[in-house]
């Protein structure tokens, strides 16, 4: 798997790379998923090049398990239009946006192969004979766990692990964790320090993820309904969502970032690639 440079919001690929991007995501997702499978099996086999993950390939489960331990991004725009249940889940009046909720909650989402993923709740998952109801416990369960190791890893960061999701898969018969976890693409990070004072406030939260990139579209009218069209990206913004992901990557992973070679990437690539396969085949 290559991560790339480009970047998506709202179902929808923006027009502009981001430097950088696809590295910081594969060496933050390894670092977690090295980090977390004590918990449950992963797919992960090794990286032989900053943007390349090699790993086994699973059956994978069309879901995302989306968990959520504060009122933040899609849950807080639904609340703040006055619903108060998401995916079967209530959620307490009186809250504000960032709000930490009593105990994280599970809010699925459906994994489309084409057009929007949508959010479903347990009882629809087994209804529709998505997963059963074992196996569907199993994936909660498994959720939990790592929310929890990663919000571990993040405080000890300085961090808050505000939600997340996972995507799982069957490999002969054991359930897998697959793709990237905990990184600026599927993860959501507060700093901890000035949380509660921010929010006495009434202050927005200083946070690293992609969040920053949907506010900045939805500002310029783009939330990709129909009839919308993606505003240009200006060069200036660009270089702030790559210093952003190069920031998050030193913070959670507490290593500066060796930017790898921009020349001849897809040589490089494959080069690597190849030099990793002839030596595992050796």
């Amino acid at each position: 798997m290559v991560a790339s440079d480009r970047i998506s919001a709202f179902d929808h690929v923006l027009p502009a790379a981001i430097p950088f991007k696809g590295q910081v995501l594969n060496q933050v997702a390894t670092k977690f998923l090295k980090a977390t499978e004590d918990i449950v099996p992963n797919w992960l086999i090794d990286t032989p090049d900053p943007n390349v993950a090699v790993g086994h390939r699973c059956d994978p489960i069309m879901l995302e398990m989306v968990i959520r331990g504060y009122l933040t991004g899609h849950a807080w725009r639904l609340y703040n239009a006055g619903e108060r249940i998401i995916c079967g889940v209530s959620m307490p009046d009186g809250m504000k946006e960032h709000d930490k909720f009593p105990e994280p909650i599970i809010t699925p989402a459906t994994k489309a192969e084409e057009g929007h993923d949508e959010d479903i709740s347990r009882e629809e998952i087994i209804a529709q004979g998505i997963v059963d109801e074992s196996t569907f416990d199993q994936l909660a369960a498994c959720t939990r766990a790592l929310f929890e190791r990663g919000t571990e890893i993040a405080a000890e960061k300085g961090l808050i692990l505000v939600d997340t999701k996972y995507e799982f898969g069957m490999r002969n018969g054991t359930l897998n964790l697959m793709d990237e976890i905990h990184t600026p693409d599927s993860s959501r990070y507060f700093y901890a320090e000035g949380y509660e004072e921010r929010q006495l406030k009434d202050e927005p939260q200083k946070q690293l993820s992609k969040e920053f990139v949907r506010e900045w579209l939805m500002e310029h009218n783009f939330m990709g309904k129909d009839g919308q069209t993606m505003p240009e990206i200006p060069s200036d913004f660009v270089e702030l969502v790559t210093t952003r992901y190069v920031e998050l990557y030193e913070k959670v992973t507490g290593n500066s970032f060796e930017r790898a070679s921009q020349e001849d990437i897809a040589d490089r690539i494959f080069n690597n690639v190849e030099a990793f396969l002839e030596a595992r085949n050796s």
